[in-house]
């Protein structure tokens, strides 16, 4: 078997399949990559046995088709160091001896037998298909992703919920302290259903749908699901078991409203932050008339900060305590200049909303509070 391709297609390719790849495989060839030639066309996956990422790249003068795989990082770090040029690839289907030639010189390589590669389980018979605009799968996932959980004892937390409505689509993520839900208008779906995809593969979502023109389409089943993108696919395994009301716990009544200036808010959490204890990092806002003080003390180490910003506020006033890198994750995921911070007492939940919602969208973060100490 013998083929042509680019190098630099085929290195930027292998560099973003390789990040499913696990650092430590229960099945030595998962630490490969599988290539698979068939009509003049070469198809790359990398598993870790519960996701795998394919991409497919053109070849020229192509001789045989099958399959062989090449160890990972040997490869990629082999190809990364060759200049724009066509490469030539040579193997011996009985061997699997594997030679690279290239303009100066050769790589000599010893495959594996690409039929024994684990590949995902196939759909049943009840898939289902949804088309999602690209740029509006990002926007989902990418505001989302960080409050999902890493809890081995509610694992239904740990990814992205998809709540798919004949209206509206509305993407998930919960720890139990934080919250985001964003409700998009503009994708839909034929009919109600919803899937959990954990947090791996919307990883690698958020670094190649960026890259990607069009609709991102998903099948999925009961157990697996297949996103298809533009150059392309990531099959993997989604997380079972019921997703909690989300709705049920986002205030509707939270009767003070603060309104301020995102950037400013951030900046001064970076610099008050520094001074926060490092067991709780803990984060105190007092709200007055126009103004809001950010606040942070370290009792071991007597040190401490505070900073004010103008705000608009009318209530009376009041003061509660947040995470502060929680607080700081929320504020960086949203794009609005302005953001509400919504308030009720200092041990129920803040909820923050973009001053004004981009269009198409709703999006909600709610953040619990800390206890304040007297």
């Amino acid at each position: 078997m013998r083929f042509n391709v680019s190098s630099s297609s085929l290195s930027n390719r292998l560099q973003t399949i390789s990040r499913v790849q696990s650092s430590k495989n229960a099945l030595p060839i998962l630490d490969c990559i599988l290539f698979e030639l068939v009509g003049g066309e070469l198809k790359m996956t990398a598993s870790d046995s519960e996701t795998a990422m394919t991409t497919t790249i053109e070849v020229t003068e192509a001789e045989g088709e099958g399959k062989f795989a090449i160890g990972a990082k040997q490869l990629i770090s082999s190809v990364k160091e060759i200049s724009d040029q066509p490469i030539t690839f040579n193997v011996d289907q009985n061997t699997f001896a594997i030679e690279i030639n290239y303009q100066n010189g050769k790589y000599n390589l010893v495959g594996q037998n690409g039929y024994e590669y684990p590949l995902p389980s196939a759909m049943n018979g009840f898939a289902r298909s949804i088309a999602i605009d690209a740029a509006v799968m990002f926007n989902g996932i990418n505001r989302c992703l960080f409050a999902a959980a890493d809890d081995e004892l509610r694992p239904q937390m740990n990814g992205v919920y998809f709540d798919m409505a004949t209206e509206n689509i509305t993407f998930v993520a919960s720890d139990g302290h934080k919250l985001v839900r964003n409700r998009v208008f503009s994708a839909r779906a034929d009919e109600a259903s919803a899937f959990i995809l954990p947090k791996k593969p919307a990883l690698l979502l958020k670094t190649v749908l960026p890259k990607a023109e069009g609709d991102a389409v998903i099948r999925f089943d009961d157990r697996n699901a297949e996103i298809q993108l533009t150059g392309y696919v990531i099959s993997c395994r989604l997380i079972e078991g019921r997703y909690p009301n989300y709705n049920s716990v986002i205030p509707t009544d939270n009767p003070f409203r603060v309104t301020v200036d995102r950037l400013a808010f951030i900046s001064a959490l970076r610099r008050v932050i520094v001074f926060a204890s490092q067991s709780s990092a803990l984060i105190k806002l007092h709200v007055d008339q126009g103004t809001l003080t950010v606040s942070a003390q370290d009792l071991d180490f007597s040190t401490s900060a505070e900073e004010h910003i103008m705000c608009e506020y009318e209530g009376m006033a009041m003061s509660i305590g947040f995470n502060g890198p929680f607080l700081l994750d929320v504020l960086n995921s949203i794009a609005s200049n302005d953001i509400v911070l919504e308030l009720a007492d200092p041990s129920r939940a803040g909820v923050i909303t973009p001053a004004e919602q981009e269009e198409n969208e709703d999006l909600i973060m709610l953040l619990m509070p800390m206890m304040l100490k007297d």
